[in-house]
């Protein structure tokens, strides 16, 4: 059986704040997301697919992606 933790893994990015700034419009025109900011940390969840197209396309651009 999957583990909870596993499963949030493969649906969420979290970052530092401010990491996506410089890309954040073209990521919200271009994948169906939710985008979670507080002052900790970015969440940007989304489905499993979605997730590794965002973090293909964030590692593009620079982002470092844990």
């Amino acid at each position: 059986m999957t583990s909870p933790a596993r499963l949030r893994d493969s649906t969420q990015i979290v970052l530092s704040p401010g990491a996506i700034e410089d890309v954040r419009a073209e990521l919200e025109a271009r994948f169906t997301l939710t985008l979670h900011e507080t002052e900790e940390r970015v969440r940007i969840i989304a489905s499993p697919l979605v997730i590794k197209d965002v973090s293909d396309f964030l590692t593009l651009r620079g982002v470092s992606v844990p």
